[in-house]
């Protein structure tokens, strides 16, 4: 791939993935290999019976976050 062939949105799709990939592995996920613990355990799925979800945007929004 050239990147002078890469249109504006292209490029900057490029260095999103780039720069996420690169926070991903620099921050890592520091729960991750950890178990649940009983009490959330229960608790999730408590939540999870409850069916009442919401997406991503609607969180965002009932919160007042932009994306």
């Amino acid at each position: 791939m050239e990147l002078s062939s890469l249109s504006a949105s292209q490029l900057k799709e490029l260095v999103r993935g780039l720069v996420d990939d690169r926070l991903r592995e620099l921050i890592g996920d520091p729960d991750l290999g950890l178990e649940l613990g009983e009490a959330l355990r229960s608790r999730l799925k408590t939540s999870l019976e409850k069916g009442d979800r919401l997406s991503g945007d609607e969180l965002a929004e009932k919160l007042g976050l932009r994306w």
